[in-house]
């Protein structure tokens, strides 16, 4: 006959073994349906999906899709198709915009703007120049723009959300840019108009 002692011995192994079963099984579901979402960007597909697909894809251009521009005049019809044949959906009026290239047709590139709108846009149309909006999906609150890349460092400004300005560099944290009339460094998960880890020259 087996003693108390080791009979609790025997129940307190079964418990413990139970619990890691139960444990092992809770770390695969989180693995499968618990990890927390990247931040999307606004037409659906998320920052870090975008980044990478912008390495590795190419359009009949030959340059990376997506990848973003810029509008390069002040007024520029979007149209719901890749022709002038196609109804005008909406006319952007900010020339520097900048616009994310999710797709390309001949001569017309479909574009996706901070919103989430997307249309098509003439080639011609369009700039390399790099500019930014400041972090749209912030709604009435201020990022900080600081003198350098850092946190520590001296503030310059409170910039608005939706504020637009034009992109010097990137390094893959933090970006130095031009806003109204301010000049120093923000955070790049802050910027569209650069992709997170992205360098820009």
């Amino acid at each position: 006959m087996m003693s108390q002692p080791h009979k609790a011995r025997g129940w307190l192994k079964s418990a413990f073994v139970a619990l890691a079963c139960v444990a092992v099984a809770a770390g695969v579901l989180w693995s499968v349906f618990g990890k927390h979402p990247t931040k999307q960007n606004l037409g659906g597909t998320s920052t870090e999906e975008t980044a990478s697909l912008s390495s590795v894809q190419k359009g009949s251009s030959g340059l990376p899709v997506p990848r973003f521009v810029s509008l390069k005049t002040e007024k520029v019809n979007v149209r719901k198709g890749p022709s002038s044949d196609h109804e005008v959906a909406w006319v952007f009026q900010s020339k520097g915009l900048p616009v994310e290239v999710i797709a390309e047709f001949e001569t017309w590139r479909r574009i996706r703007d901070s919103e989430g709108a997307e249309g098509w846009i003439l080639q011609n149309m369009l700039a390399g120049k790099r500019t930014l909006v400041v972090a749209p999906w912030k709604k009435d609150q201020l990022s900080s723009m600081f003198v350098s890349a850092s946190v520590t460092a001296n503030p310059v400004a409170e910039l608005a959300s939706g504020a637009m300005g034009d992109i010097v560099s990137c390094d893959g944290n933090w970006c130095d840019v031009k806003v109204g009339g301010y000049s120093g460094y923000v955070e790049q998960s802050l910027v569209w108009g650069a992709y997170p880890g992205e360098v820009v020259n």
